[in-house]
């Protein structure tokens, strides 16, 4: 049977930053298995599709105390100002990485890149063993260790099992780990997009009576969109053909960026706020969307999540002769309390306060838009949460 000091359910996003997190961080003194259920391909990996995610300037200088982000570097797209508005409202607030002395309030990545840099240094490293395709189908645990038993029927043992699998972690269900969820009623649509103007790396987020929609600086001057709707509008909005669909987003978004000329594949998926209030067990932690799963408005459920593999490789640095003492996980998740309390708070109120059209609520987040654009003590707390810069 393969021993190993820490075995890795999930190969995306959260799972593979954590395998490389560790082996940089432990400079190669710990044994890591990363069970991973897709064949890895970057091309066909669903969490490695053609989505674009915001690392914010917090995520970048984690990135680069893990000596992963010289590799992304390359393929990210600079944020340099970011533009909030109310549709057919007055309230505006802007942040422009100038005032705030950084080259950049953050970087756009597209995951399908991303997965192919994690792949190339996953094969370069001698200490991660990539266990695909299998998943993890029982997991029995003793005082010293954990049993994984895999889709093929092997064995693995471990001192540490940790769940990077998705909101719905086969891993936490083993486990009995429950699941809160709250239906935003909301569903996110999302595509690239080709503007008329240069987005000369501006990020834009304008908010509906239907909910916000985002627009995200890529390369080569296409714009990321996340688009949410109304389930039955989000349905209508799907099924109309390219020119229906532009002038459709460009009455909702405005004309910032001149015409909207062009629409690539479109895909959607519905919006839920999906958490796990333990994010430990004995042996066992949960990191990433099978933690908790967030709202993109205002693009922190990523950023959160590498927070969390931050924080648990270096409480685990703390005890290389055992990552999966109690020690450890008991620093691990007072550490992450606060952070994943107050970014879910954040994003669901947000959520709350700019879905809908209530003049009571349009009045107030349009003071608000304003005010905040004027005095600096209200802008603070949220240029934090949006830099990502938050204790950890």
């Amino acid at each position: 049977m393969k021993q190993f000091d820490v075995v890795i359910a999930g190969g995306a996003m959260a799972g593979m930053t954590l395998a490389l997190a560790l082996d940089s961080l432990s400079q190669g003194r710990l044994s890591i298995a990363v069970v991973e259920p897709f064949v890895v391909d970057h091309q066909a990996h669903p969490g490695f599709d053609s989505r674009s995610i915001a690392l914010s300037y917090g995520t970048v200088q984690i990135l680069k105390q893990l000596n992963l982000w010289g590799d992304i570097a390359p393929v990210a797209t600079a944020i340099k100002h970011i533009h909030v508005s109310d549709r057919s409202h007055a309230g505006m607030t802007e942040i422009d990485h100038q005032d705030l002395n950084v080259s950049a309030l953050g970087y756009v990545v597209e995951l399908a890149d991303v997965g192919r840099l994690y792949q190339q240094k996953v094969t370069q490293s001698k200490q991660i063993e990539l266990l695909s395709p299998e998943a993890v189908t029982q997991v029995k645990r003793t005082a010293s260790h954990c049993l994984v038993t895999l889709k093929s029927g092997e064995q693995v043992q471990c001192k540490l099992l940790v769940a990077a699998d998705g909101a719905i972690s086969s891993c936490c269900q083993q486990l009995g780990i429950e699941l809160r969820e709250h239906d935003f009623e909301q569903v996110a649509v999302i595509a690239n997009i080709r503007t008329e103007q240069p987005h000369q790396g501006r990020a834009f987020e304008r908010f509906t009576e239907q909910g916000p929609v985002a627009l995200l600086p890529m390369s080569d001057n296409r714009m990321s969109l996340v688009w949410c709707l109304r389930p039955e509008r989000a349905q209508q909005v799907l099924q109309l053909d390219e020119q229906a669909f532009l002038a459709q987003l460009q009455h909702d978004f405005g004309w910032r960026l001149g015409r909207l000329t062009q629409v690539g594949a479109r895909a959607s998926y519905p919006l839920l706020l999906r958490y796990r209030e333990q994010n430990t067990s004995h042996r066992f932690a949960i990191v990433g969307n099978a933690a908790q799963t967030l709202h993109p408005i205002a693009g922190q459920g990523f950023n959160l999540g590498i927070r969390d593999v931050a924080s648990l490789a270096e409480e685990m640095m703390n005890s290389l002769d055992d990552v999966g003492a109690y020690s450890v996980l008991s620093a691990f998740r007072q550490r992450r309390e606060a952070d994943r309390i107050g970014t879910i708070t954040l994003t669901s109120s947000l959520v709350h306060l700019f879905s809908n059209d209530y003049l009571s609520l349009r009045i107030g987040r349009n003071l608000g838009l304003a005010l905040m654009d004027n005095l600096a003590p209200l802008k603070a707390p949220l240029l934090q949460r949006t830099l990502g810069l938050v204790a950890r």
